[in-house]
C-alpha cells in the first residue's frame, strides 16, 4: 500500500502471488479462528523461504543410490527463530515447518499503561544465540516500539545477525524500527495505510493474537 520507492533499503515487501492471496483471506473478518491460524502458518512458511534464500552453503560428500557425489548443505549453526509473545507464535510454527532444526527463543513484552514504554517480562534464548542468524517474528509491526525493544534486548544478548519478519506493518512502525535498528533487514507482506488512534493498523486484519487464539 505504501510506495516501495519510499521504503528504506532494509525493508522488503514480499509480493509473491500466493503470499498476497493468502493475506487477503487472512484479512477478511469472516475468516474463522482455525482458518486464520492455518493461513498464518502457510504464509509464514512462504516468508521463511524469502528470509533464508541467502543462507551460506558448504559442500559435503554423500552417496546417492547410484554413486558418491559432493552436494551442498547449510553451513555453520542453524537458525534461531525468536517469537515476540504471544502473537509471534502464530507465525513461528510455519517457519519451523520449513526449518525444523532451528532453535527457538521467546521474548515477552507488555506496554506500561502510564509510560507506554515496553517492559520485558520473559526472555528465553539459546545460549549460543550470538553464533546464529536470528529471525524475530511478530505478526504486526504497529507502533514499532515493542519490536525495537526486542531487537535491542537481542543485541544485549550478543546476537549479531538479526532479521525481523511480520505479516503486516504500518508506516509509523517501519519508521521507528528502521531508525532504531537501521542495519536489521525487515520483511513484511504489506505496509498498510496508517495507524488509527488506538494503534491499530488500517486497513489491517484486527488483533492478530485474538484472531489466532479466539480470545476476543
Amino acid at each position: 500500500m505504501t510506495d516501495a520507492a519510499a521504503l528504506p533499503d532494509s525493508v522488503t515487501v514480499i509480493r509473491h502471488p500466493l503470499v498476497q492471496h493468502k493475506l487477503t483471506l487472512l484479512r477478511q473478518k469472516s475468516t474463522s479462528t482455525g482458518e486464520f491460524r492455518r493461513l498464518a502458518r502457510e504464509i509464514s512458511l512462504l516468508m521463511a523461504y524469502e528470509l533464508t534464500r541467502d543462507l551460506p552453503l558448504e559442500m559435503t560428500g554423500i552417496e546417492t543410490p547410484l554413486e558418491p557425489m559432493q552436494a551442498p548443505i547449510l553451513s555453520g549453526k542453524k537458525l534461531c527463530i525468536v517469537s515476540i509473545l504471544r502473537a509471534g507464535d502464530g507465525i513461528l510454527e510455519g517457519m519451523l515447518d520449513l526449518v525444523p532444526s532451528a532453535r527457538v527463543g521467546h521474548i515477552g513484552l507488555y506496554r506500561d499503561p502510564e509510560t507506554l514504554v515496553p517492559v520485558e517480562y520473559y526472555l528465553k534464548l539459546p545460549e549460543d544465540v550470538a553464533e546464529r542468524l536470528v529471525i524475530v517474528v511478530d505478526p504486526m509491526l504497529a507502533t514499532g516500539h515493542s519490536a525495537a525493544a526486542a531487537l535491542s534486548r537481542l543485541k544485549q544478548a550478543r546476537a549479531e545477525q538479526i532479521r525481523f519478519a511480520c505479516l503486516l506493518a504500518a508506516p509509523e512502525g517501519v519508521s521507528v524500527l528502521t531508525q532504531a535498528h537501521p542495519e536489521v533487514p525487515v520483511f513484511t507482506c504489506s505496509i498498510d495505510r496508517e495507524l488509527d488512534d488506538h494503534a491499530y493498523i488500517r486497513p489491517g486484519l484486527g488483533d492478530a493474537g485474538d484472531r489466532l487464539y479466539g480470545t476476543k
